[in-house]
């Protein structure tokens, strides 16, 4: 006998878009209830559980956050969706921040709605429609799915050698953001380990089966940024002998790991920022817009508040950057893992070297 579709809280106080989202799900085979206010939800949430909420932030009793905080509360398991006003970046960080699973912008995309409904319902251990299970791109079962993704996370964590209180509490704060969409910032010195952070993230969160894409930023020249990132079309600049996909298309599924963030050009700032903030590209030469599905983690060795405050580094593309940061300590400041760090050093040395 088959399991249950996953089913879906939809809370939303105009009557047309709740109905518009209600059909929308419906249509993808999702079991779907709703509210219309905050005191209507928290009355389905006692009667039943749900794989995802999806809320709006504002309604008339009061704000989509408090069912956030209430899930959060009671350690239920629900992923909860923000969707937010146009343009109200600081609502949708502070739900990212709270523990949201991600956010939609209004008026919401419905390609986009469905995207972002797919990827919550992942991993909550909800069943998602076969329609749903297509447009994410798996055909894997769960089963098979969840055991891939649990040794990968094991083998990413593993790769942070040491048992230090420092390195417990990175490993921690990993596994604790991993699941959800929100950005990531990882700060740390040079050599301290920052894209092995990277890829044990990637490897722990549902997007494991999904490319990571691993970008210098000040390793690109200027004048081929825009091109790099959003991809070119033929004969957008000497050189574009053919349609090519940037990092961001590349990308599309999984984990964008964009590495000394604060060496971007002031000009490029800009267009990373829309990018993120729309989930929407478009190529050199293009008249179309590309919309992109990636989770953007980013670090950096510079203190990029120092850079905002000295005009070096766009407050708002920091804003919507350090949403989630993850400090990776120096190792004079764990020296407890000297041992097993040459342990780990002197095993691969001889794995490569096929020497004792």
């Amino acid at each position: 006998m088959n399991a249950p579709a996953a089913s879906i809280l939809v809370v939303d106080d105009e009557p047309d878009l709740r109905t518009l989202y209600e059909l929308t799900l419906l249509r993808e085979g999702y079991r779907v209830e709703t509210a219309s206010n905050v005191q209507e939800a928290r009355e389905q949430l006692k009667a039943q559980r749900f794989d995802a909420v999806i809320t709006d932030m504002r309604l008339p009793d009061g704000f989509g956050m408090e069912l956030l905080q209430d899930l959060r509360d009671q350690q239920r398991r629900e992923r909860c969706v923000v969707m937010t006003a146009y343009g109200s970046a600081e609502n949708a960080v502070e739900a990212l921040r709270a523990g949201a699973f991600d956010y939609l912008t209004k008026p919401v995309d419905l390609k986009q709605f469905r995207s972002v409904v797919a990827s919550a319902i992942q991993g909550t251990g909800g069943v998602p429609p076969p329609r749903a299970a297509r447009s994410n791109g798996s055909s894997r079962s769960a089963h098979a799915a969840a055991t891939s993704e649990f040794g990968s996370a094991n083998a990413a964590l593993d790769r942070l050698v040491g048992k230090s209180d420092a390195i417990r509490n990175v490993k921690q704060r990993l596994a604790k953001v991993s699941r959800g969409m929100a950005p990531v910032l990882i700060h740390g010195e040079s050599g301290t380990g920052k894209e092995l952070v990277a890829q044990a993230l990637h490897a722990s969160s549902q997007r494991a089966d999904g490319p990571l894409v691993a970008v210098n930023c000040g390793a690109i020249p200027e004048n081929l940024l825009e091109a790099e990132f959003f991809g070119a079309r033929k004969g957008s600049y000497t050189g574009a002998s053919q349609d090519r996909d940037g990092y961001f298309q590349a990308a599309r599924g999984g984990t964008l790991f964009l590495d000394e963030i604060g060496d971007l050009p002031l000009a490029m700032q800009s267009k990373l920022l829309r990018a993120i903030q729309e989930r929407s590209v478009r190529p050199l030469g293009s008249t179309q817009e590309e919309t992109v599905d990636v989770r953007i983690v980013s670090a950096t060795h510079r203190d990029l508040a120092a850079d905002v405050q000295a005009g070096r580094f766009r407050q708002d593309l920091y804003y919507r950057l350090n949403v989630i940061e993850i400090v990776i300590p120096p190792l004079r400041e764990r020296r407890e893992d000297l041992p097993a760090l040459c342990a780990a050093l002197l095993t691969r040395i001889a794995n490569e070297s096929g020497m004792p």
